[in-house]
């Protein structure tokens, strides 16, 4: 055996002892991150508190006993008995106060308003539109409160808004300002659980899935101004009408 090869292989053996450096933590924007070596802090995080949810307005008028609803109960579940006709209700009067609900976390009332939002919505048809001014601020009110159900819902409510009639959707947009910069704290809320099962995706409340297609469902039904005025609001979302 040569010289030269026994010293390549002492050389080989001497770099396999030596530890591997570890790289080093610095700061951003600094002149420490042109060197070797060296990884970039992250930004901190800003934590996701749910704000404390007042008394609101629905849960007062229930109690007083203003509105036409009963539990009732059958193999499903519960449901709401209506003891009138949804047609012949005033959406003027019952719908922003159902919509102001939203926030309600404590049980009957979260059930109520929730459930009752969706009937409404679904007999609305033509009632729906002129009201539309009247959701905006429990609809931004419930997006603020950060509490996860209440935003899921609020997005799941939004989503069947936005399809329960004609020119909705496009009706919408001037609101985005007021209803849409909250979505930028949710947008990126998906569960990284590996392989095991995200089983809220299953059950639609995985609130990053939701942002993402409750922007795509006012995009489709907002019309041209749509996309630009949610690109404005949301700077990272893409487009999914567009080709």
């Amino acid at each position: 055996m040569s010289v030269n090869c026994i010293r390549e292989r002492n050389f080989s053996r001497e770099n396999l002892r030596r530890p591997v450096p570890k790289e080093r933590i610095v700061p951003a924007f600094s002149i420490q991150t042109l060197q070797r070596g060296t990884v970039v802090k992250q930004p901190p995080k800003t934590p996701i508190k749910p704000y404390t949810i007042n008394r609101s307005s629905f849960k007062k008028f229930y109690i007083r006993g203003d509105y036409p609803i009963a539990m009732e109960f059958d193999t499903f579940g519960c449901k709401i008995g209506w003891k009138v006709d949804i047609d012949s209700l005033d959406y003027h009067h019952y719908l922003p106060m159902f919509f102001d609900g939203l926030c309600e976390t404590e049980h009957p009332y979260n059930f109520f308003a929730r459930q009752g939002i969706m009937d409404l919505l679904s007999n609305g048809k033509n009632k729906i539109l002129p009201v539309l001014p009247q959701l905006i601020i429990p609809i931004k009110n419930a997006l603020n409160t950060r509490h996860p159900v209440v935003v899921a819902t609020t997005l799941k409510v939004i989503q069947k808004l936005v399809t329960s009639g004609d020119m909705i959707g496009e009706a919408l947009v001037p609101y985005y300002r007021q209803i849409l910069p909250a979505l930028n704290f949710y947008k990126d809320m998906n569960v990284n659980c590996g392989d095991c099962i995200d089983y809220s995706q299953q059950k639609k409340e995985n609130i990053g899935d939701l942002v993402r297609e409750t922007l795509e469902t006012l995009e489709k039904y907002g019309g041209e101004d749509a996309f630009i005025n949610i690109k404005y609001m949301i700077p990272t979302y893409e487009s999914s009408v567009m080709t």
